[in-house]
């Protein structure tokens, strides 16, 4: 994936080059190199999860295409708690402190990432980011990635939820067309399903089809950013995974999200915190 689409696989790919591929030698090398990284990536994400855990904090990745809404619903999502979660947020993009902005102005604390030209957060990027917050007094933190439906699926930034979005204007069948990411997650959001009078080509059965055919096994909740029933589920969905956190923290034991690598083949495991 990564080593396609110029991103060379986050800073960390400096520190291991890639070979040329020559013939099926170049091939092992490569893919050699590739999970070294990723198993390096996966070390500190590991790291990262333990200061999460021992905080008690509960670590949600965000994912989807851009301008699915994945900061409106950070937005809405802050006025709707109204304090009751300590909530802060690690937003990332190519540039721009834009988002960051945006979530400052709710009053809550964000970290801009700005990755240049990867087209995904890795954990070290995460590790260093929440140095700059009081992680200490959260409850949530949320990890907005850059907005890509194939890359940031693949990497493990030591959070305990994957929630990826799917916008009504993107269409239903993205789930098919990008499985990977979609089925990752622990819960899919659809959401702007307030535009579904005027796009009329978008189906929510399709899309719930869409994500049974991939063998997506989270829950899908439909909303808006406006609020409304769907809303409200996501809330509780968010309630649910906070009080759980809190004790998994009391037992000294932590969770995993769904993170597929390049060839490897897709887990969820929760395993005591070490």
């Amino acid at each position: 994936m990564c080593r396609d689409c110029g991103c060379s696989l986050g800073p960390s790919a400096t520190r291991a080059p890639l070979a040329a591929p020559k013939g099926v030698a170049g091939k092992v090398e490569t893919i050699e190199v590739i999970a070294a990284i990723l198993g390096e990536n996966d070390h500190v994400a590991a790291h990262n999860r333990e200061h999460f855990d021992a905080q008690g904090v509960l670590a949600v990745n965000l994912m989807s295409s851009p301008g699915s809404g994945k900061t409106a619903l950070l937005e809405a999502t802050i006025r709707a708690l109204g304090g009751r979660l300590r909530i802060a947020v690690v937003e990332g993009d190519l540039a721009t402190e834009n988002d960051a902005e945006r979530i400052r102005a709710c009053g809550v604390p964000a970290v801009q990432i700005s990755t240049g030209n990867a087209c995904h957060l890795d954990a070290t990027m995460v590790h260093d980011a929440v140095h700059d917050l009081p992680l200490a007094g959260l409850d949530v933190l949320f990890i907005e990635n850059v907005g890509n439906l194939v890359c940031p699926a693949s990497f493990d930034l030591g959070q305990h939820r994957n929630v990826t979005l799917l916008s009504v204007p993107e269409g239903d069948d993205k789930p098919a067309k990008y499985p990977v990411m979609f089925r990752a997650a622990d819960l899919s959001l659809v959401t702007k399903i307030d535009l579904l009078p005027y796009i009329t080509e978008f189906s929510l059965e399709r899309a719930r089809a869409s994500l049974r055919q991939i063998g997506f096994a989270g829950e899908a909740i439909e909303l808006t950013s406006r609020g409304g029933p769907g809303f409200d589920a996501w809330l509780a969905w968010l309630d649910r995974e906070v009080a759980a956190q809190r004790e998994r923290a009391r037992l000294g034991e932590t969770a995993r999200p769904r993170v597929q690598p390049e060839g490897a083949s897709l887990h969820e495991s929760r395993a005591p915190a070490r």
